[in-house]
């Protein structure tokens, strides 16, 4: 199996710095919303270079757009940066989420838009010759593909929650406590979800198991994971709202897990702007 790595990768923190991968995968930026950290995810795509950018979905957040427009200068730069990606030479593959479903329409005439290639799913080899599946997952999560009135429930749930984590974080840090995120608590402590979570990476990895593939790469659950379930690669490379974790390809095949903002040591208490200061 390939070389798996959580930890962080030495030389990523210095200004100027800018690391280069085989492949990167990203999801779950849910541009269009005031949670997103799309300062900090512009910042990962200026200082980054890559042959392969995988955007795993719900990157651009539509069930949210059509409530109300929320869209910043840093969304902004995070599309260019995309763009300048894809004219440089790097092969960039956008696979629609449920929250950019509207694009999946869009995916029987094959369109290319700027060098993005729009498709259902991708396969992907690594450098050490593992092929891997890569899908956002939402066909796998029962409520999203059987009960979408709950899906959007729970996406008004989580949009309150971060709503109610701004003002209670506000307080702590008057308090002098560090950022700390209520969604991810709740993930972690209230059984089913924990259940939920480990239904949808068994599901996934069976997927990858039936189909040949000797792993899969998928978004859809704001978790940031790398293990292996049932002698197959199960890779999700998180999100862009309450971490901002990539998972990256090195050239020799190895896969890691990044979190820029502990990386770069980038506060989630700084104002959103354009373009991120670096860390010293």
């Amino acid at each position: 199996m390939n070389a798996l790595s959580s930890a962080p990768t030495a030389g990523l923190g210095p200004s100027g710095t800018r690391p280069a991968y085989r492949t990167v995968f990203i999801s779950d930026t849910h541009l269009g919303t005031r949670g997103c950290r799309s300062d900090f995810l512009a910042d990962f795509l200026r200082r980054t270079s890559c042959e392969h950018l995988f955007l795993v979905g719900d990157i651009i957040d539509g069930w949210r757009l059509r409530k109300s427009w929320y869209w910043d200068a840093s969304h902004d730069e995070v599309l260019r940066h995309i763009v300048r990606l894809a004219r440089g030479g790097t092969e960039v593959t956008y696979i629609p989420g449920n929250h950019d479903e509207m694009f999946r329409s869009w995916l029987p005439l094959g369109l290319e838009i700027c060098g993005i290639r729009l498709r259902k799913e991708a396969v992907h080899q690594t450098a050490d010759g593992k092929r891997l599946l890569i899908i956002h997952g939402d066909e796998f999560d029962s409520v999203v593909r059987y009960a979408k009135f709950l899906a959007l429930l729970g996406d008004w749930a989580y949009t309150a929650a971060l709503a109610f984590n701004r003002w209670f974080n506000a307080i702590r840090r008057r308090l002098g406590y560090p950022y700390w995120s209520l969604s991810a608590w709740l993930k972690r402590q209230v059984k089913e979800a924990v259940k939920a979570i480990d239904r949808f990476e068994s599901a996934l990895a069976s997927e990858a198991r039936r189909r040949g593939f000797d792993g899969v790469v998928c978004g859809h659950i704001h978790h940031a994971e790398m293990r292996e379930v049932n002698g197959v690669l199960y890779l999700n490379d998180g999100d862009w709202v309450e971490s901002c974790t990539a998972l990256v390809e090195h050239h020799d095949g190895r896969l890691e897990l990044i979190d820029w903002a502990a990386l770069n040591r980038l506060s989630f208490w700084a104002p959103r702007q354009a373009t991120v200061a670096h860390a010293a």
